[in-house]
């Protein structure tokens, strides 16, 4: 799941066993891209060029600010001494920068309080992304390897956290520093935790049944996962040593689940009613419903703090859509064109969403007049699917 649009989901299960209106005050500028939008002009005059280049593609992907050389804004000093000066306000850094990195990480944290201190939007420059760089097939019949990363949303300083040469798949963030996913780095897919800071990883569960798909719930206390441990795929919540069972479908497959922002609820995937739709199911009662019906398929589901629930609808092509959970797809909204897009992930502004599509990893503005999507980093440097963002 999460490798491209599904037909049914007994074929992803089965691919996964074998695989293993946040609005800114606003100065007219002219339209860099996108239909319309209103942004703040920044000009930078920074004595580090790497800190400049980084400064520059946060403020970009805020959505809120574009660069020129005649912004009315105005960036300016070196290591030690920042400032940012325009419409009636400064925003000002200490901090000192010795290297590169070290400049990029500065240029990070000045950018959201920019974005802060001009937009009154909470900024996501140091928000990492989790994704996977798959590999080339290991050769006929067998499944394509696939590394977890970890990257800024700017593209710069990506870092492998894998080198198994194994199918890694449904990495999911526990913390700010810990991740779970599925590996079969023991042979059978069982569910591991890996700290992306020293590297450190241990084995969570090993399952009868192979796992398919995992989310961590918000307070990090449960897992939901899908395990196949009575023949089909089923939606499960592990606390502890406790295993709860929330589906009993036969006929069907579950998968993709995503926790509400306040752990009562899960939002699934299943085939029950033949094509692949999205559920919500309550942790406690184990009373679901039905969210869309609207297009042969909807997957990938991502539900924000904000109770709106991002996802891939299939109507023509593949496009990211955002509906609200409580009234299910009667209020889609698409916010791309079509295209081959899967596992879109909410940012913490509740404004962006990171999807992927054609080895890359790209930034969506889900506002009306925002921009259109943009490639954040892959392509040419890898086959980077599925991102996770941090938040």
């Amino acid at each position: 799941m999460g490798y491209g649009i599904i037909h049914s989901m007994k074929r992803i299960c089965f691919l996964a066993a074998m695989a293993f209106g946040l609005a800114a005050t606003a100065e007219t500028v002219v339209n860099i891209s996108g239909v319309g939008a209103q942004k703040f002009t920044v000009s930078i005059q920074v004595a580090n060029g790497a800190y400049s280049k980084c400064l520059a593609k946060n403020l970009e992907i805020s959505g809120l600010f574009t660069v020129r050389s005649d912004g009315t804004i105005k960036v300016s000093g070196g290591s030690g001494a920042v400032k940012a000066e325009g419409r009636g306000k400064v925003v000002s850094s200490a901090e000192a920068f010795s290297d590169d990195k070290s400049a990029r990480m500065a240029a990070r944290r000045f950018a959201d309080a920019m974005c802060e201190a001009f937009g009154n939007q909470k900024g996501f420059a140091l928000d990492r992304l989790l994704f996977l760089n798959r590999g080339k097939s290991a050769g006929r019949g067998q499944v394509r390897p696939s590394e977890m990363c970890v990257s800024y949303p700017d593209g710069y300083d990506v870092r492998q956290l894998t080198s198994d040469g194994r199918m890694t798949i449904f990495q999911r963030w526990k913390d700010r520093d810990s991740v779970v996913y599925i590996s079969d780095l023991k042979g059978a897919p069982q569910v591991w935790e890996l700290n992306t800071a020293t590297g450190k990883r241990s084995l969570k569960w090993s399952f009868k049944g192979s796992p398919d798909g995992i989310a961590v719930s918000p307070d990090g206390t449960k897992v939901a996962a899908i395990l196949s441990v009575h023949g089909n795929p089923e939606l499960y919540v592990i606390s502890g040593d406790r295993v709860k069972r929330l589906t009993n479908t036969p006929l069907a497959s579950e998968g993709q689940p995503a926790w509400s922002p306040d752990g009562k609820k899960i939002a699934y995937v299943s085939n029950e009613a033949r094509n692949p739709q999205i559920y919500v199911v309550d942790v406690e009662t184990k009373a679901k419903r039905r969210l869309t019906s609207r297009g042969r398929e909807n997957v990938d589901p991502d539900w924000g703090p904000d109770g709106r629930i991002a996802y891939i609808t299939k109507r023509g092509g593949a496009q990211v859509a955002v509906m609200n959970s409580a009234e299910g797809d009667a209020t889609a909204e698409l916010v791309t064109p079509e295209g081959n897009w899967e596992h879109p992930t909410w940012s913490r502004d509740m404004r962006h969403l990171a999807a992927s599509r054609d080895r890359a990893v790209f930034i969506i503005d889900t506002l009306k007049d925002g921009d259109k999507p943009r490639q954040l980093f892959g392509g040419a440097e890898g086959n980077f699917i599925s991102p996770v963002w941090q938040r």
